[in-house]
């Protein structure tokens, strides 16, 4: 496959070819696009662990190098977790940086950063039947209404596809730091207990891996007993297996999850459907069936008639950032 991918990459001049890439906290992943195509693809995509790595830059030449270039395409166009500021991040999850200005310095003609989950966003109309699982809602929508896309992975990302009719624009947002709303007595009794150790409860303080965590120690104090497990993939999988106390606290972090995003597809007006991204989702998807998810993304008083016409699809497609970033170049007149 790698040296297939080799030979079309030495009948391409550099000039036709875009590096994309999505940086999250515990995984960067990269592929390559031709931008001389009719309709984007990506030739190829392999990820790496960003622990593996000092700076953000060493894992985009261990890429290139892996594929065997030996100048930098014309384009990057990298996803991004967190907030972009003058065309750089520090990311909010990983201690790494990464600008524009630093990868045209590295050789690309042009660079551009986006944010993770909108580069989701602008892959969600591009997903095919088998890259989703879908949780409730109608088969079919009425078209060009807005997308909202969100999801639990090493933190909480939000955004949306605004539609028109006209056109789109993927929306990016840092709607994962906005504040946790209990909504039953437990719920109550684990943001008093977060808050004591965070001051401020974020939905990203539970709806995340680190927040899985969180939640399962408050979940076993309310209990009175003692944390049984540390670790966020522990704990899905332990769920998974029909542990008792890995699956309460799965259950109640799926329930969260649907009044989030049931809030979140009010807020962008998102008739045209909410997906899941992030790794935490398609781990646990009989759980997801099973669980309060749908009621509680329902639950909205007067709008449950709103919410129950909007679908919920959980995103499986591996490299779905790649996807909407590839699209990037056109949409963002680069190159």
């Amino acid at each position: 496959m790698l040296e297939r991918v080799r030979e079309t990459l030495a009948d391409l001049a550099p000039e036709h070819l875009a590096l994309v890439g999505d940086i999250g906290g515990t995984n960067a992943r990269y592929g390559l696009v031709d931008l001389s195509a009719d309709t984007p693809e990506i030739l190829d995509a392999h990820g790496y662990l960003t622990s593996d790595y000092p700076r953000s830059y060493d894992s985009v030449s261990a890429y290139l190098e892996r594929v065997g270039l030996k100048r930098p395409p014309h384009l990057a166009v990298i996803a991004v977790a967190g907030p972009i500021v003058d065309g750089a991040i520090r990311f909010t999850n990983l201690d790494w940086e990464l600008s524009e200005s630093a990868l045209v310095d590295m050789g690309f003609d042009g660079a551009r950063l986006l944010n993770d989950y909108a580069a989701l966003a602008l892959a969600a109309p591009l997903l095919e039947a088998g890259d989703t699982h879908q949780i409730g809602g109608p088969a079919t929508v009425p078209p060009q209404k807005s997308i909202a896309v969100l999801g639990p992975g090493t933190g909480f990302g939000v955004s949306a596809l605004g539609r028109d009719g006209t056109g789109h624009a993927a929306m990016a947002t840092e709607g994962g730091h906005v504040a946790f709303a209990p909504v039953d007595e437990v719920e109550i009794e684990i943001l008093r207990i977060l808050t004591r150790k965070f001051g401020r409860v974020s939905v990203e303080r539970i709806l995340s891996g680190p927040g899985m965590c969180d939640l399962h120690d408050a979940l076993c104090e309310i209990d009175g007993k003692g944390a049984v497990h540390r670790d966020p993939a522990e704990i899905t999988r332990r769920a998974v297996e029909g542990d008792q106390s890995a699956l309460r606290t799965v259950n109640r972090f799926c329930g969260i999850l649907g009044s989030v995003a049931g809030d979140i597809a009010l807020t962008f007006g998102a008739q045209g459907g909410v997906y899941i991204g992030g790794g935490i989702a398609p781990r646990i998807l009989d759980i997801l069936d099973a669980s309060p998810f749908r009621e509680r993304f329902e639950d909205k008083g007067r709008f449950r008639g709103y919410l129950e016409a909007i679908p919920v699809k959980v995103i499986l497609r591996p490299y779905a950032a790649l996807l909407g970033a590839a699209h990037a170049p056109r949409l963002l007149a680069l190159g």
